[in-house]
């Protein structure tokens, strides 16, 4: 696996190149909700063996997916990133999730696409209060999951509501 395609992701979301790239076991991966340290040693060009619980990422500083929000939403302002968001492949496939505040309807939000050289696709939609969370997930045919935090709930597919809570996140499923 070379970095060019979180690259080119990278370059098609935020217009911007990555700040950096890495490699890491899936688990510590996908369990950190802070910025990725990346490799100072690897650039776009690196090629990586990964075994299947290793992802490689690519690093981008969060305001850098305004300009993406703003665009794909129609809406200036409307989702405010409030997490460093995640560029990444994982079992072959490229992932992008974002991790915003909408400002219209007054919730968290994770936003995750599956991205291809041609297009992204919207994965996981998942709005999030105290309350309530809301969903529409499709990510049948991935070994990923939303997980909801507090009540340890995996969801890979529907759409529907749950109890509140103060994070979700994407995981590996198994």
């Amino acid at each position: 696996m070379n970095f060019g395609n979180l690259a080119k992701i990278a370059a098609g979301v935020a217009g911007v190149a990555a700040t950096g790239y890495g490699v890491k076991k899936a688990v510590d991966y996908f369990q950190n909700r802070g910025q990725e340290e990346p490799d100072p040693e690897t650039t776009e060009d690196a090629e990586v063996e990964l075994e299947a619980d290793d992802i490689a990422f690519a690093t981008l500083e969060p305001e850098s997916v305004q300009p993406f929000l703003d665009n794909s939403f129609g809406a200036e302002g409307r989702y405010v990133p409030t997490r460093p968001p995640k560029v990444f492949e994982y079992q072959e496939q490229d992932y992008l999730v974002i991790w915003t505040y909408d400002n219209e309807k007054e919730k968290n939000q994770l936003l995750a696409f599956q991205c291809t050289e041609d297009s992204r696709q919207m994965v996981a939609s998942v709005g999030y209060t105290a309350d309530a969370t809301d969903y529409n997930v499709n990510l049948d045919g991935t070994n990923l999951a939303v997980e909801i935090s507090g009540n340890g709930e995996q969801i890979t597919s529907g759409q529907g509501e749950t109890d509140g809570t103060d994070e979700v996140d994407l995981v590996p499923v198994g």
